[in-house]
């Protein structure tokens, strides 16, 4: 689970009468979306090209200065899979998106199979998927080893839409009472991981569990997942309808801005438990982060809300427009129980929109997408290097909160977690600073909006690659 601004309940509603989430306070009031979609506004040139009113040279992030170590089988490959016929959905009147065949699963299942045969540089998926296990043991000294049977896999998807505290979902039915078309991460995303998982890797599905703490997992999810693969573990926040509940480990996180006075956070028993993390965020500019991506998706890997009363607050330094200062969400993602295990970064981008405004997707306006559903999914190896891919596109977009200040500042921080801007001794791990955290990835911005790319593409640094796959 991974957005929310405070804890205060606000009420507060759209001009169409939608509640926002009642722990979110937007500064964003309903505006004219299209005041702010430099995307939207495509400017056609005497040779019939485009140019992006989003793309000034003044106010964009500087571009190809890459910084930290890229991580990956291909350091910092970045593997962008963009389907338009995935969706076939026209828009709430059609009903909601994940029902039907709004969004085809053999397509989707399609661009999965793409990302990780790319992401490991194989042509199958099998083999793809024991060389990322192998390359992740290897990493954190247990050799040159892929998935073995009985390992454990925990699946954190961002459910924030089903958050039990903000009355979308009745907690005596687990229907959704309101956002059905919320931009959640997709069944059908989970659907074509879990196949690939357990028909091609051949993992037991009850060494499988799928995991946000902070969810209400609705019937209209779990049905669907829930069908296909009955024994999987499916984890919530109260384990009802024949979801387990989720219980806080042994294991601890530790802050690194070293906070006094406030209770000691845990993770949960699931996640201390797995041998594999598997990440599987959301493609979404966030009203007071900026974006919300795969390192904000641990949010929902807490046992706890993020602005819980006795608990260090993690909301101000996320939300912050400073630069140069600790930011939590490098712990998170530094964590040896969280980052250290992950095996992959996934975000489901068949949908975009903002956190908490929109209650349903958002068509896009940057190239290729041209006032249609986004239609993508991201992965990479590199938690830093996917979330800073999916950053430029969100900022390109026009939107202004990945605008704001100090948005990228956390990939600057875990980019350089060894020696960071802020001086802050990063180290999740333990109760005192003890072992700083390495790299944790490689940040840098792309030159254009139009050509997407880094300084891996142009072969002048040792930065990004984006790898675009059109189906």
């Amino acid at each position: 689970m991974s957005e929310s601004s405070s804890s205060k309940k606000t009420g507060k509603q759209t001009d169409s009468g939608e509640r926002l989430f009642a722990a979110e306070s937007p500064v964003w009031d309903r505006v004219d979306r299209r005041r702010f979609l430099g995307g939207a506004a495509l400017l056609t040139g005497a040779a019939g090209g485009t140019l992006l009113r989003a793309e000034s040279a003044a106010d964009r992030p500087e571009p190809l200065r890459p910084i930290g170590k890229a991580q990956g089988i291909h350091p910092g490959r970045v593997v962008w899979v963009h389907d338009p016929g995935a969706v076939r959905w026209n828009g709430p009147q059609d009903g909601p998106w994940w029902s039907g065949d709004h969004v085809s699963q053999k397509r989707v299942d399609a661009m999965l199979k793409e990302a990780i045969c790319h992401i490991a540089g194989e042509g199958d998926p099998a083999a793809a998927w024991q060389r990322i296990f192998a390359h992740l043991n290897r990493k954190r000294g247990k050799g040159d080893q892929g998935y073995r049977p009985g390992e454990k896999i925990l699946i954190k998807p961002n459910w924030v839409g089903l958050i039990y505290r903000e009355n979308i979902v009745d907690p005596e039915t687990y229907r959704f009472k309101r956002r059905e078309n919320y931009m959640n991460t997709s069944p059908h995303m989970l659907l074509a991981l879990l196949g690939q998982l357990i028909e091609r890797v051949g993992v037991r599905p009850a060494d499988i569990t799928i995991c946000d703490t902070l969810a209400y997992l609705v019937h209209e999810y779990y049905d669907i997942l829930h069908g296909a693969y009955p024994d999987v573990r499916y984890e919530d926040y109260a384990g009802k309808f024949g979801r387990l509940r989720v219980r806080a480990s042994e294991v601890p996180l530790y802050w690194s801005n070293r906070p006094a006075g406030v209770a000691q956070d845990h993770l949960p028993a699931s996640f201390a438990e797995a041998d594999y993390l598997i990440n599987v965020a959301n493609f979404k500019s966030h009203n007071g982060a900026g974006v919300t991506l795969c390192a904000k998706n641990h949010y929902g890997s807490l046992i706890r809300w993020p602005a819980q009363g006795g608990y260090y607050d993690v909301h101000p330094n996320c939300f912050s427009g400073a630069t140069a200062i600790y930011r939590p969400l490098v712990d998170l993602i530094g964590h040896a129980h969280l980052g250290g295990k992950t095996a992959l970064y996934l975000i489901d981008g068949l949908f975009s929109g903002v956190h908490p405004i929109d209650p349903e997707p958002q068509r896009m306006h940057i190239p290729p997408m041209e006032d249609q559903w986004s239609c993508s999914l991201f992965a990479s190896q590199d938690p830093v290097a996917i979330d800073s891919a999916a950053f430029d596109f969100l900022w390109a977009e026009g939107t202004p909160f990945p605008r704001k200040g100090g948005v990228d500042d956390y990939l600057h921080e875990a980019a350089l977690a060894d020696d960071p801007p802020s001086g802050t001794f990063y180290d999740p791990n333990h109760a005192e600073p003890a072992e700083r955290l390495a790299s944790l990835g490689v940040h840098e911005h792309w030159n254009n909006v139009r050509e997407k790319k880094y300084s891996r593409n142009l072969g002048t640094g040792e930065g990004i690659e984006l790898f675009p796959v059109t189906m």
